[in-house]
């Protein structure tokens, strides 16, 4: 078992709309991030992951996904599933939770046109 508080985790900021908090668990398998969305995260473009699958989860606000230009409302409660070479990019005013496995790493993760 691993429990990792709040004061362990490691804080980025994305951009200027994206705050986010990651959280160790010390396992390659999975981690997850607490995340601030206030705009559009990339600021342009879009992001891929080319290994990780996230599994996101909308806390707080609504706002939107565009997933391989398709682009889904969404609100506090909703569930999206993101797999591994999807483009996307949000925007909104959203709190989300978000573990990825394999554990994200920047390393796998690319901005795209």
């Amino acid at each position: 078992m691993k429990i990792s508080h709040r004061n362990e985790t490691t804080r980025a900021q994305n951009s200027k709309s994206c705050l986010v908090y990651e959280y160790p668990t010390g396992a390659s398998s999975i981690n997850g991030a607490f995340v601030e969305l206030r705009g559009r995260e990339p600021d342009e473009g879009c992001v891929v992951n080319t290994e990780c699958t996230e599994l996101a989860y909308i806390i707080r606000g609504v706002g939107m996904i565009s997933i391989d230009g398709k682009e889904i409302e969404l609100t506090a409660g909703d569930l999206v599933l993101i797999e591994p070479g999807e483009k996307f990019f949000w925007n909104g005013d959203m709190d989300l939770f978000i573990p990825c496995s394999p554990a994200w790493n920047p390393d796998q993760y690319k901005k795209v046109n």
